[in-house]
């Protein structure tokens, strides 16, 4: 053996096409909600843009589920844009009015996809914290607003669990069904050394640690030990050094579904999967006989799909390279 591989133990309760998930957090949960997407699950993916400490997650779920407007003191205008310091920094407009809009649109999206979720994916980035010194409130993005404006910090595991307790509350009132999986992001967060990045994930896996013993309906994630521990080599770094790359990207994932979906369900990824690679394909001559054949074959594959997921936007495009 040269190698320590993690096997995650299989969940008791399994995630299938019909399961209406939501994922929040860091970048980590960008490329877990785009892998959901792009296999068909019905997904809603960082509605708020990437936000990387436990107490600004909470604090948008709440707010998405109060259908509260976004806090006033929080809107800055920054480099000539209007941006708001609860929110990515993709919201970001040159009209103040659009941008309350905006960020008013995503909280009712959130909202209502919250009430009928089976599945709350939350990934943990970072402990580490930074509150603006006008409001006293920590925020989720800076905005390259200079560092003066803040009060750096690192949050401790009993202030995240006052922050969880009060936002799972909110949840049940709404959704008495919905489970949560917590994640730690494996991401490294260099800006504060790596030093301090080690205390920070030790913070949140602690914290995760703790939610996952009191509450029934809460289960962990490891990948940030399938990163750290399994992979544990720099060739499954992108050239920073700091994420991922795909092929790791593609075995985090691959230990998740091997956890959480069944038989059937990954039976049908892998089935999608040769699909997608088939619609993939770049013919050197698209009007040749040859071709053509490849093309009707591939629309009878995605056909016999088509009463597991929605296949309309990949028809489309299939049926638009055929030649009358």
């Amino acid at each position: 053996m040269f190698r320590t591989e993690i096997d995650p133990l299989p969940s008791s309760w399994k995630i299938d096409h019909s399961t209406p998930i939501l994922t929040i957090g860091s970048c980590f949960s960008d490329c877990m909600g785009k892998r959901f997407a792009d296999n068909k699950f019905r997904v809603l993916a960082n509605p708020f843009g990437t936000v990387y400490n436990p107490i600004s997650i909470f604090r948008l779920l709440e707010c998405a589920i109060d259908r509260a407007s976004p806090f006033e003191e929080h809107f800055v205008k920054t480099q000539d844009l209007w941006a708001h310091y609860d929110f990515h920094s993709r919201f970001a407009c040159e009209d103040r009015h659009q941008l309350e809009h905006n960020l008013r649109s995503s909280m009712e999206d959130a909202h209502q996809f919250l009430k009928t979720a089976d599945c709350v994916i939350i990934t943990f980035g970072t402990a580490v914290v930074y509150e603006n010194k006008q409001s006293g409130r920590i925020v989720a993005n800076c905005h390259k607003v200079p560092a003066r404006e803040f009060t750096r910090s690192i949050l401790n595991p009993q202030q995240i669990g006052e922050a969880f307790s009060g936002f799972l509350e909110k949840l049940s009132a709404i959704n008495k069904s919905v489970r949560l999986i917590l994640t730690v992001s494996p991401v490294r967060h260099v800006k504060d050394t790596l030093e301090v990045n080690s205390v920070s994930k030790s913070v949140l896996r602690l914290a995760c640690d703790t939610f996952v013993r009191q509450y029934s309906n809460m289960s962990y994630f490891p990948s940030y030990e399938v990163m750290m521990d399994d992979l544990r080599d720099y060739r499954f770094y992108t050239s920073d050094m700091i994420h991922p790359t795909e092929a790791a990207e593609e075995y985090i994932w691959s230990k998740f579904t091997a956890a959480w979906f069944d038989d059937e369900t990954n039976a049908l990824l892998r089935k999608w999967s040769a699909v997608r690679k088939a619609m993939d394909h770049r013919a050197f001559n698209p009007t040749s006989d040859g071709h053509q054949k490849f093309i009707r074959q591939t629309i009878q594959r995605v056909l016999e799909l088509s009463d597991k997921f929605d296949v309309t936007s990949e028809l489309d495009h299939l049926r638009s390279q055929l030649i009358s």
